[in-house]
């Protein structure tokens, strides 16, 4: 056994007699996942590129993208139907109101049970090349399908869920239309996997003021979001992790998050065995980031001044901190200025945005879970 993993084993066991790890994140009142409603426009396009996206999402040959795979994937991603109580679904951790993401420091699924990590915002994820927190699976495929019998989420099994979608006349149909070439086999593993992924293939955000500006539109930016614009491509080092028209480098990094004395979370370690790997998480996306808090991996930030100013202090110094991570030097106005810069962020212009409330560039309240 590593070091690291004897230090993650002790911090569970703290843990489990009530103890807390330092730097450990309290869980909000709510203690039952959410059901949240299909609030999203009545048509997804397949074909729509908002502005600022600068090339169409890679689509695997083997799992094209048709108006009939969407369709069944969104039913199956709002629908219970893939947890083992029938009372969690993927938007109950995935909520479209807050970016496709959670309110919850740890995402709240069946029975009540909180994650031990932040559920990440699937915005843009078609641009994906590695996916959770610790890049464990490969695909979009993959992705969808691993929630399914993870024991703290859908907590069911994908046997199960396939012998429950089949005896659903309505499930049966959209199966068969959206994987005709399958016949009776249309209900499956892998097909399951390629109708949620294709939902999620959808679920593209962009065209914010950011993008308007950088397309010659000189008023699209207050003074204050320009400034941070220039923060972000300057002195705040942003561009370093949070680079491209996704504003990600697909990459992993430690920048000390919880590591005080000791990593509580292993990140990316877990998957590839690598020391070099202890602590690194991968970098999210910043499209959409407004509403997406809590931030990091852990949801130990709870607002965007929080995460900028954790990154002003370099972050928390351990053997693994990336280089890139280092004291800022930003001043109070500094911060404000790249707050409004990650708040344009989550604005679009796009007439077909999957988040319709945040159209006309206003971003909306953040209600409780409870009220949605």
């Amino acid at each position: 056994m590593s070091f690291y993993r004897l230090l993650l084993c002790v911090a569970g066991l703290l843990l489990s007699v009530g103890v807390q790890p330092d730097g450990a994140v309290a869980q909000s009142q709510r203690t039952q996942p959410v059901l949240p409603k299909d609030t999203l426009p009545m048509e997804l396009s397949l074909v729509h590129l908002p502005a600022g996206l600068n090339a169409r999402p890679a689509i695997p040959a083997d799992s094209p993208l048709t108006a009939e795979r969407v369709a069944l994937g969104r039913s199956l991603f709002f629908d219970p139907i893939l947890s083992e109580n029938n009372m969690v679904a993927c938007a109950s951790c995935h909520q479209p109101r807050h970016g496709f993401a959670s309110p919850d420091a740890g995402a709240i699924g069946i029975r009540g049970q909180v994650g031990t990590r932040n559920a990440p915002s699937l915005l843009n994820r078609a641009y994906g090349t590695r996916f959770f927190w610790d890049g464990r699976a490969g695909s979009l495929e993959e992705q969808a399908l691993k929630p399914i019998a993870n024991p703290k989420e859908l907590g069911s099994s994908v046997a199960s869920v396939l012998k429950r979608l089949g005896g659903n006349a309505a499930y049966v149909k959209q199966f068969q239309q959206a994987f005709a070439t399958d016949g009776a086999q249309a209900i499956s593993e892998k097909n399951l996997g390629k109708a949620l992924a294709s939902f999620q293939r959808t679920l593209l955000l962009g065209d914010s003021p950011i993008d308007q500006f950088r397309a010659s539109n000189a008023s699209a930016l207050s003074a204050a979001e320009r400034q941070g614009l220039w923060l972000y491509e300057s002195r705040g080092r942003c561009w370093r992790c949070h680079s491209g028209h996704n504003f990600t480098d697909e990459s992993f990094h430690n920048t000390g998050v919880r590591w005080k004395k000791r990593p509580v979370d292993l990140g990316r370690f877990d998957v590839t065995g690598q020391e070099v790997d202890v602590g690194k998480f991968k970098t999210p996306t910043l499209r959409g980031v407004s509403l997406t808090a809590p931030y990091m991996h852990d949801g130990s930030a709870k607002t965007l001044r929080d995460v900028v100013q954790f990154y002003n202090r370099g972050g928390v110094k351990n053997p693994n901190l990336d280089p890139i991570i280092q004291p800022l030097g930003l001043s109070d106005a500094d911060v404000d200025h790249l707050v409004a810069f990650l708040e344009a962020l989550s604005r679009t212009s796009d007439p077909m945005s999957v988040l319709p409330d945040v159209k006309s560039g206003e971003t909306p309240p953040v209600k409780p879970a409870e009220e949605q």
